[in-house]
């Protein structure tokens, strides 16, 4: 919880040198950012991000794409078992898919929402307990940094440069100050950090 009793939002994203989430191919090209996802540094990364989260909050393209993938692993007993403990989590956990498309969740203990992230994410701090936690949905994250909602970033930051692709941090956001509470550095160069909101 935050200093204000409301619940904690937490955003999680790798990015690469240049600060991009994808690269010049689109949104399903992440060459610069999968190669660095099965580090020692970048399991302990994920291990950390579902620690005190309670609701995992998705754009539709990333719910489809770990929803996919993730109850698999789940249920793979030769899996890491840091993979395993966040693939069991995302399942078991509440679900919060924003969607202009989708009518009904093709998930279990999903709820699809047609509404702006904002307008979403102020709904959902004042009831629960356990943190938000957004992974990897850039969607939702950049307009959370635009109204100033997010508690805490879990960036993973690859030793890469895409050299084009979409940018998390576009012009515009309003100036706020963060404070680095971890870092690590993996044996490729991957940088893992945590950011907490400075109010």
């Amino acid at each position: 919880m935050t200093e204000t009793g409301r619940r904690s939002v937490t955003a999680n994203i790798n990015l690469t040198l240049d600060g991009r989430y994808s690269g010049p191919g689109g949104p399903g090209d992440l060459g610069a950012i999968v190669s660095y996802a099965a580090t020692e540094v970048a399991r302990r990364h994920l291990s950390r991000i579902w620690d005190g989260a309670t609701t995992a909050l998705l754009g539709r393209r990333n719910a489809e794409g770990f929803l996919g993938y993730w109850p698999a692993v789940a249920a793979d007993d030769s899996a890491d078992p840091r993979d395993r403990g966040y693939a069991k989590w995302l399942v078991d956990t509440e679900k919060v898919v924003l969607s202009t498309t989708l009518d009904t969740a093709p998930w279990e203990r999903t709820r699809i929402v047609n509404a702006p992230a904002a307008t979403v994410v102020r709904e959902l701090t004042k009831n629960g307990s356990g943190d938000i936690l957004v992974n990897c949905s850039a969607s939702v994250i950049k307009p959370l940094l635009a109204a100033d909602l997010i508690d805490r970033l879990y960036l993973m930051i690859t030793p890469e440069i895409a050299g084009g692709g979409q940018r998390l941090f576009d012009d515009g956001l309003p100036a706020t100050r963060w404070t680095l509470t971890r870092h690590e550095v993996g044996e490729l160069g991957e940088t893992a950090m945590v950011y907490d909101r400075a109010r």
